[in-house]
């Protein structure tokens, strides 16, 4: 019984990682597009299962990147 309960708990934590990963590549990359160094510094040290890049997205929506 307890092997499907820790194999439970890697594929969760797995799928945890994996959602984490992609939303806080998404915003790191539009926070560095952007020029927002402050929200880039936040987004990759605080750990928040996807909570901060998500809000971070919803907060920043359709911005225009500047190139040089």
């Amino acid at each position: 019984m307890s092997a499907h309960i820790a194999t439970f708990w890697i594929v969760v934590l797995s799928l945890l990682a994996v959602w984490e990963i992609i939303w806080k590549a998404i915003a790191l990359w539009r926070a560095a597009h952007n020029n927002q160094p402050r929200w880039f510094a936040a987004i990759l040290i605080i750990n928040s299962v996807g909570i901060l890049p998500i809000a971070y997205l919803m907060t920043h929506k359709g911005g225009t990147y500047e190139r040089t």
